[in-house]
């Protein structure tokens, strides 16, 4: 009876360490993120503390607090399989299209929801503003992840409306916000998806076509201050310098501390003078990539972006070693909305793109940006970390049509 009982402990001891893979690309991911985050830290301070100023600025204090707290949270989210995760997709994106709307009721107290920069997408929680539309970009990976893990009928033309009109719902409140930056993430995101799900490319590029062919009907609908960040980048692309003063300042401004930076960066107390008398608009959150090419240089610039694939190829990897399609869905989704956002943000800091309020990820300051950015590597971790069970059913992957 003893020896069965040892028996039986030792299997279970074996099952739970087959269970867990302690070496895993996953945790490249973990280390570009901390490296991510440590730069934003500094580069925070850089733009908030001026030169000779003593301590840290009190933006920076709080964005350390929101990087413990989104490592916490990551931590935890990489604990239970990520089947059991995928269970609360549907409760969750119900929930954050909730609070999305919530931000959109006119009656609501300006004390609860206070408009930034004319735009509604914060709740004020008392000890710190949450925004809804971050946390929704996970639930809208793991849902459109769970609907597509055992479904064929993506593979045809009629059978992409659905996941369309998942992406619907978050994108259209998200814009009338007004957040054209948050909400132009969640197609590329989908388009990943699809494409890791076995969706046919021709499918997805007459879509992408008639989007492109469709997309100037859509300048009636914009807001004056979205037509004035198109305007500036027109004048931008013609040489125009009339608006230098005007609607082009920042990104003006950016691009000039960007040329500053050279090679190989200056100094610190140089940088933060620097970024303080030029009066860069949002140097601590949308612009921050232009102080880090200014304390760095180029090289700098280039090593973070540098870090941006490390932390891409890593999750990318994991989704190549899992063997069950919602985990693969749910990273490549998640893989996708960190690339697209750093290029956007990259992009309108040194001027090839229209400024639509993106922020850098890990690296700008902001707490839910932060934390949701750890979530997302706490759930690749999490696929990296558990071994895949075989599904239940057939899915895409060993489809051979």
């Amino acid at each position: 009876m003893l020896a069965s009982l040892i028996k039986g402990t030792g299997e279970r001891s074996v099952r739970m360490g087959d269970a867990v893979r302690p070496l895993t690309p996953a945790w490249v991911v973990v280390l570009a993120s901390l490296a991510l985050s440590l730069i934003g830290l500094y580069a925070i301070d850089i733009a908030e503390r001026g030169a000779g100023a003593d301590g840290l600025a009190r933006e920076t204090l709080k964005q350390a607090v929101f990087l413990a707290v989104g490592l916490v949270a990551a931590g935890v989210i990489a604990l239970p399989h990520y089947r059991l995760i995928g269970f609360v997709a549907t409760p969750l994106m119900v929930l954050c299209v909730a609070m999305l709307v919530f931000l959109l009721v006119p009656f609501v107290p300006e004390s609860l929801v206070t408009p930034r920069n004319g735009t509604r997408g914060w709740i004020n929680l008392g000890v710190a503003d949450f925004q809804p539309a971050e946390v929704t970009k996970i639930a809208y990976v793991l849902v459109v992840a769970r609907y597509l893990r055992f479904r064929r009928e993506h593979r045809r033309f009629g059978g992409l409306v659905v996941p369309g009109l998942i992406t619907m719902a978050p994108v259209a409140l998200i814009t009338v916000q007004p957040d054209l930056g948050t909400a132009s993430l969640f197609v590329p995101a989908l388009f990943a998806i699809l494409v890791a799900a076995g969706a046919r490319l021709r499918h997805l590029t007459i879509i992408v076509a008639c989007a492109a062919l469709a997309a100037p009907a859509s300048w009636p609908l914009l807001r004056p201050h979205q037509k004035q960040r198109f305007i500036a980048m027109y004048h931008l692309m013609t040489g125009d310098e009339s608006t230098a003063d005007d609607i082009n300042f920042q990104s003006l401004t950016a691009q000039t501390l960007v040329g500053a930076g050279e090679a190989g960066g200056m100094n610190d107390r140089h940088a933060r003078a620097l970024v303080r008398f030029n009066r860069l608009p949002e140097a601590h959150n949308d612009m921050v990539f232009a102080v880090i090419v200014t304390r760095f240089g180029a090289l700098g610039g280039f090593g973070v972006i540098g870090l941006y694939l490390v932390w891409i190829a890593g999750a990318l990897g994991t989704a190549a070693a899992c063997r069950e399609p919602f985990g693969r869905l749910v990273v490549v989704g998640l893989a996708a909305f960190i690339a697209a956002q750093m290029i956007i943000n990259i992009g309108m800091t040194v001027g090839i793109v229209p400024i639509i309020g993106v922020t850098l990820p890990f690296v700008s300051y902001g707490g839910s940006s932060l934390l949701t950015v750890w979530l997302m590597t706490g759930l690749v971790l999490n696929v990296g970390m558990h071994r895949s069970r075989p599904p239940y059913r057939p899915s895409f992957e060993y489809a051979n049509d």
